[in-house]
């Protein structure tokens, strides 16, 4: 299978930027530079809805996150469901393509494979479910431009062609409606059982 059609898009997206720049990158694809924002997101869930509302959202996040991370997870054959397609041909990550190992700028070594971003899943998951619960034209700005970031971060750092970010994104949209059913259906239930 060809995976090359890419290529030339992530050699123009990648690049040297020196020390600050891959400190920068480093730190925008870890979870907890972010976490400012996910504190934040929590006490405006809060402030709207009470420990209700917040327990409720950590429910559907974790659902969201989990599932976004085990589908990724399947097309890289890592995690808890790696060996449920093992025949599918997973694509190396751009620091392990080798017609690309003299062309690209790599800052840290990682995993063999890269076909669906985690990060860039996890992300806009909890990118979308926080612009959704929280209901402020700003939260989507800041969580818009978290996703950007992130997602930019990975092809920067050579974890990850475009389009495996868009198979990311495309993971964690799913992985939010699959979440938000889950909940909504179990809500159905148990309303249900208390009219009996």
């Amino acid at each position: 299978m060809n995976y090359s059609f890419d290529h030339n898009l992530f050699l123009w997206l990648n690049f040297d930027g020196g020390e600050f720049v891959d400190s920068l990158m480093l730190a925008a694809s870890n979870p907890v530079a972010w976490s400012w924002l996910y504190v934040l997101v929590l006490y405006m869930v809060w402030r709207d809805s009470g420990w209700r509302g917040v327990a409720l959202f950590v429910v559907v996040v974790g659902i969201a996150l989990g599932l976004s991370d085990m589908i990724a997870g399947i097309f890289k054959h890592v995690g808890l469901l790696k060996n449920l397609w093992p025949e599918f041909p997973a694509r190396l990550r751009p620091m392990h393509t080798p017609e690309l190992q003299d062309a690209i700028h790599v800052v840290k070594a990682g995993g063999r494979y890269g076909t669906v971003s985690a990060h860039a899943a996890t992300t806009v998951a909890m990118a979308l479910l926080s612009g959704g619960y929280v209901r402020r034209w700003w939260m989507w700005c800041v969580v818009a431009a978290m996703t950007v970031v992130v997602c930019y971060s990975r092809i920067y750092l050579a974890f990850h062609f475009p389009f495996d970010i868009v198979l990311g994104l495309l993971t964690g949209l799913c992985s939010v409606a699959l979440a938000v059913g889950v909940v909504q259906g179990v809500k159905r239930v148990l309303q249900l059982k208390t009219r009996e």
